[in-house]
């Protein structure tokens, strides 16, 4: 098996990169929170790695921290996850968050993510409440973004476009680091957003 990878950072698309390693490169599918904090193309880079084998194909995916790679294994244990689901949802929303959901046995919360039901919702708190309690810290698991009837909506609406949680908070992040005004409006913080 192949836990883990380092190498230079040959390409990129989305969540799937190639890290060459001594002349071979290898297809890796990280989840989108890896994606975003990953080097330059031709950078150094090493990745924490799980590799999945089934009858008709064989996957890499990679992860830069332990917990991430923990609560993937974790994930993919449960009956209707698998690893393209499991790195949807690790994109989907923050490693405290998720912990926060399954603590709480939040199941509407986790029906938000892609490719959850309300069964695999409840599959998810009663297998996994007191095992992710282990991996994931409880520090931090307060919302990235401020928490205003405005960043709701705005969060709201990218989501509804299609954009990964994560992603439209980073982009809310991003617009109010720069412009703390756009708060007021939620269509300029929307329209900012997608800019970004």
């Amino acid at each position: 098996m192949i836990a883990q990878l380092s190498g230079s950072l040959a390409a990129r698309s989305g969540t799937d990169v190639v890290i060459d390693c001594g002349g071979v490169g290898y297809a890796v599918s990280v989840p989108l929170t890896t994606a975003d904090r990953l080097p330059g193309i031709g950078e150094r880079v090493s990745l924490l790695t799980i590799m999945v084998v089934r009858e008709d194909a064989m996957q890499l995916f990679g992860f830069l921290s332990d917990a991430e790679r923990e609560a993937f294994k974790l994930l993919t244990g449960i009956q209707g996850i698998g690893g393209r689901t499991a790195l949807g949802i690790l994109s989907a929303t923050p490693l405290a968050e998720l912990r926060l959901a399954i603590v709480k046995s939040n199941v509407v919360a986790l029906q938000r993510l892609p490719g959850v039901g309300k069964k695999t919702a409840e599959r998810m708190v009663v297998e996994l409440r007191e095992k992710i309690i282990g991996i994931v810290p409880s520090e931090g698991a307060e919302p990235a973004i401020p928490s205003s009837q405005t960043t709701e909506e705005a969060l709201a609406a990218l989501q509804s476009l299609g954009y990964a949680k994560a992603a439209a908070e980073k982009a809310i992040k991003a617009v109010l680091a720069v412009d703390p005004d756009a708060i007021a409006s939620s269509e300029t913080l929307i329209r900012k957003a997608l800019r970004v």
